[in-house]
């Protein structure tokens, strides 16, 4: 009885192994004009760095976050900006108390102005009745030319000294966003791959503090023979399959590159890594990728078809099949 169940498991497995051999063959027959390359998803990388110098007072997030656009990410501290707002912040001052004696003066000038407006009236007056010289009408007239000067003068550094409080206003509001810069935020969002920096560490303007990884720029690099790169341009559809995945991704061909390389160890055989290859971008989709941002992770293995036949059709097990859920 054992012996039979043997063979009868023996016979299974041989039969299994013949249906996915014949499978793969067919398969294999399926792909004329296409050629399926070995690769590793890619997301773009992001670089987080400071605007100025600074220490690192606090690292807000953790590797492998999911952050949001303007989402804090570190703060650094700088005795140097903050004294520059304190500085712009007195200099404001400074200025709008300019103004406001200027002003005081405009008030002063303006009322000597009436007071000198009021005797040259009377002077006139009088005059016409021969009670005041011409020589005392004349210096009243040029006693109220010389108020006006004056106010005119006022008014003009009340002018000047409102310009200096603009001034100081763009220094001060400079020296706060050169504060505000201090706390690093994301520009977009994507997931935390890597922190560079930690709390302590004093860092040089333009120095890395994090690295994330841009979801909605996932693709794939797959590399391809002189000839096979001749008979594909950018735009060409292509797919994308991951290893234990049951899904099919479409993508397109974004860029081919000019100058041959030998491929990564990671992608081909030996054999292949021997020959002088084109490196091709596949990109996925941004609305595929983002709605998979959980699935399509860096460097998952993969397969990315490519035909580099203009009139080859994709086979059934190529065409789009996107997975089940979005986790």
């Amino acid at each position: 009885m054992k012996i039979k169940y043997l063979i009868l498991g023996i016979a299974l497995i041989g039969a299994a192994g013949v249906a996915i051999w014949q499978n793969q063959r067919l398969q294999a027959d399926e792909l004329v004009g296409i050629v399926g390359v070995n690769g590793r998803i890619e997301l773009k990388r992001l670089d987080i760095a400071t605007l100025y110098a600074g220490r690192v007072e606090e690292v807000l997030v953790q590797e492998g976050d999911q952050v949001k656009p303007h989402q804090s990410l570190a703060r650094l501290s700088s005795s140097q900006t903050e004294s520059q707002v304190a500085a712009a912040q007195a200099q404001k001052q400074r200025a709008e108390e300019n103004v406001a004696r200027a002003l005081a003066t405009v008030e002063t000038q303006q009322q000597q102005a009436n007071v000198a407006k009021l005797e040259l009236d009377n002077a006139v007056k009088l005059r016409r009745e021969k009670l005041v010289s011409d020589s005392e009408l004349s210096r009243r007239q040029s006693n109220y030319k010389a108020t006006l000067a004056a106010v005119a003068t006022a008014q003009a550094a009340v002018a000047e000294a409102k310009a200096g409080v603009a001034q100081a206003q763009a220094q001060l509001e400079h020296a706060q966003s050169q504060n505000d810069d201090m706390l690093i935020k994301s520009p977009k969002s994507g997931w935390v791959e890597y922190l560079i920096a930690e709390p302590g560490n004093v860092l040089g303007m333009g120095d890395r503090v994090l690295s994330l990884l841009d979801p909605t720029d996932t693709y794939l690099n797959v590399f391809l023979t002189s000839e096979q790169l001749n008979q594909v341009k950018v735009g060409d559809e292509a797919r994308i399959v991951l290893d234990g995945v049951d899904a099919v991704f479409p993508a397109q061909i974004t860029f081919t590159a000019t100058n041959a390389q030998f491929t990564p160890k990671n992608v081909e055989t030996a054999e292949e890594r021997a020959k002088l290859m084109f490196r091709v971008k596949l990109q996925i989709p941004q609305e595929v990728a983002l709605q998979y941002e959980r699935r399509l992770k860096g460097g998952m293995t993969a397969i990315g078809y490519v035909k580099y036949d203009s009139q080859a059709a994709w086979p059934s097990h190529l065409q789009v099949k996107l997975p089940t859920g979005n986790e």
